[in-house]
């Protein structure tokens, strides 16, 4: 389906031509006049000149102003991207005869991944608007084409509840006593109970949503995952980042949180364990080892999870994790996130712990081979190195991994070096 949008130019309109010559070609007059009498005395003379006149006066003049074609412009479905053919509108927040200013948005569509506003290339008036919300255009587009708008399903309306009354099955009546009998035990009542309204509404899916079920279903097919849990202290960490967290924001301007710590920890077993880090070329029943790490965090957003793509961790500090993790998080909020932002990625981390998860067992992004999951903290009685109950800030760690590529030695020693690194945060200082 194509669609587009038509706006005209912005031109300064032409003069009105008017012309009073009889010759010209934009002036059209109209007269009566009728012939005057072979033979007239000099009073008939007069009388005929002063009705000439009257008949030049009465004349009827009709003056036409040269119609001047404004340019129109057709606006195209911008380039969005490499693996994007088409988008799906959304919004139109213009109509026709709408005056727009260059740069202004009229279109908003949306992607597999993300949403794209349409603006105009320059100022104009707003013709006519060749399509629909929910009408699939195609990338590039340039011939317009109007599309009639699906149909929306409509929930059906709720069953209206039945009258109690109506419901209610009668109390049979009670037995008769039987002379030295012992009475009859009263019989149970039939009860209905009223289900009230129970609605019913029916949405449809974003593109986005649809595309994001589509690759998590196709990561199950594809992939043969495995998932392996460990538990790691929080304690030590939290302790240094109690004591240094308002100097660090002080020096780097940005908050010290706890993802920037597993980010760099993730990337120090990457480089361990490197099988972790590689992905099969399926096409070419190859392995691909990369010797670079870009981990994607995995963000929630208004229009649902998005996960950009940290680059080359492996030389990052963690005030450069943590200032690029929370521009992602204000371009996820204002909708504002490029493809570019969201394409590649070697390792997932995703945290649900933000939203109070104990424990779960994600799933790979593909062409990913494996995604680490953190959960919520948790104080927890646990038995440290002298043999004593205590409480300590627990957290469970979930690693789900490719089995066709990744072994359980490799999946539990990449796991198990993670945990010890958050545990003891000098093993990153040192590099152990």
């Amino acid at each position: 389906m194509l669609a587009s949008i038509r706006v005209a130019a912005r031109r300064s309109l032409a003069t009105n031509l008017r012309t009073t010559t009889a010759s010209s070609s934009s002036l059209h007059c109209h007269a009566i006049a009728p012939s005057p009498p072979t033979t007239l005395s000099s009073p008939s003379q007069s009388s005929w000149s002063s009705h000439r006149r009257r008949q030049h006066q009465n004349q009827q003049c009709y003056h036409t102003i040269p119609t001047v074609l404004m340019p129109v412009k057709t606006i195209d479905v911008p380039t969005m991207g490499d693996s994007i053919t088409e988008g799906t509108i959304v919004d139109i927040p213009v109509g026709p005869g709408d005056y727009v200013h260059e740069d202004d948005v009229v279109v908003v569509l949306e992607t597999d991944k993300v949403s794209v506003d349409v603006r105009a290339p320059e100022g104009g008036k707003v013709v006519e608007i060749l399509g629909e919300v929910d009408d699939v255009v195609d990338v590039g587009s340039g011939l317009p084409a109007a599309v009639e708008e699906a149909p929306v399903v409509a929930s059906d309306p709720a069953p209206a509840a039945a009258p109690a009354a109506a419901a209610a099955a009668p109390t049979p009546p009670a037995p008769k006593k039987v002379a030295q009998a012992p009475a009859a035990p009263p019989a149970m009542e039939s009860v209905t109970t009223s289900l009230g309204n129970r609605p019913e509404r029916r949405s449809k899916m974003s593109r986005m949503r649809q595309r994001v079920a589509t690759r998590l279903k196709e990561s199950q097919n594809t992939a043969a995952m495995l998932t392996t849990f460990q538990e790691v202290d929080m304690g030590n960490f939290m302790e240094m980042r109690a004591r240094h967290k308002d100097e660090f924001q002080k020096k780097h301007g940005v908050k010290l949180g706890f993802m920037s710590v597993f980010v760099k920890a993730c990337t120090s077993a990457l480089q361990e364990v490197p099988a972790i880090n590689a992905c099969i070329d399926d096409a070419t029943n190859e392995v691909v080892y990369r010797d670079y790490c870009d981990v994607s965090v995995a963000v929630a957003s208004p229009n649902g999870l998005v996960v950009p793509v940290l680059r080359n961790t492996e030389h990052m500090t963690f005030a450069d994790v943590e200032r690029t993790i929370s521009l992602f998080g204000q371009k996820a909020q204002d909708g504002t996130l490029a493809l570019d932002d969201m394409s590649g990625g070697t390792f997932t981390i995703s945290n649900g712990g933000t939203f109070g998860s104990l424990m779960g067992t994600p799933i790979i992004n593909q062409p990913q081979s494996a995604i680490l999951g953190m959960h919520a903290t948790k104080m927890r009685a646990v038995v440290d190195g002298k043999g004593n109950v205590v409480a300590r800030p627990m957290m469970y760690l979930a690693l789900t991994y490719d089995h066709r590529l990744i072994d359980g030695r490799e999946g539990v020693t990449f796991l198990k070096s993670v945990a010890d690194k958050i545990t003891d945060p000098a093993r990153l200082v040192f590099d152990i």
